[in-house]
């Protein structure tokens, strides 16, 4: 199966977890959206242009981050178990999931690229909305880790989901006061899947730094 992705991408970052979790076989295709030849051939691939992708060995497509993880979680059997049998907690898995995407990532990816603008160009109104859901979801997880490892308990998609951002949470809008986050995020940075998808990104990382010093 090829992978395409982008390491800054939180998306990305999330099925990388997954994959990386669940112990697959994959041949990565880092693509770079912000380049236009590499945007341009991507498309050939997936008209779309968005990544994630997952591609089987039969070309057939399956994208988008959680469609991914339900895939290869149902298909391949070894490592971690992401969604759990019993259907009840699968279906808290898929909330914290969707919770997770909707309201904690896209909110923390706006207050990032609003915050790549000259200050004169930022939208104070959708930085003041993303800072209030921001807010709600900090409260929300503090709540939901209370005396737990993991958001479900044992770690599942929805860890994968969760991750991600709170990486960038720390630059634009920290989590400091909210004690089971930090302490949760400290146990993520440890975990030897998320140890693998940010030594990926760091050279981006470190690129992105330098322009912005």
């Amino acid at each position: 199966m090829k992978f395409y992705y982008f390491p800054l991408s939180t998306y990305a970052q999330k099925t990388l977890m997954a994959l990386y979790e669940k112990q697959v076989d994959f041949e990565p295709v880092i693509v770079d959206l912000r380049d236009s030849d590499q945007r341009s051939e991507y498309r050939k691939v997936y008209p779309l242009g968005k990544i994630p992708l997952l591609v089987r060995d039969d070309d057939w497509l399956i994208p988008e981050s959680t469609i991914i993880i339900e895939y290869i979680d149902t298909h391949f059997d070894s490592g971690q178990r992401l969604i759990p049998k019993d259907k009840d907690k699968a279906r808290q898995v898929r909330f914290m999931d969707r919770m997770s995407d909707l309201y904690l990532n896209e909110t923390i990816t706006t207050l990032v690229f609003q915050g790549w603008k000259p200050e004169a160009d930022r939208d104070q109104e959708r930085i003041d909305a993303a800072k209030f859901r921001a807010g709600v979801m900090y409260d929300y997880l503090n709540k939901t880790l209370d005396g737990k490892e993991w958001l479900m308990g044992e770690f599942s998609m929805a860890d994968c989901a969760a991750a991600p951002p709170l990486l960038y949470a720390q630059q634009v809008f920290p989590f400091d006061e909210h004690a089971n986050i930090v302490s949760y995020w400290e146990r993520v940075q440890n975990r030897p899947s998320y140890r693998k998808v940010l030594a990926e990104a760091q050279p981006y990382l470190d690129q992105l730094n330098e322009s912005a010093a």
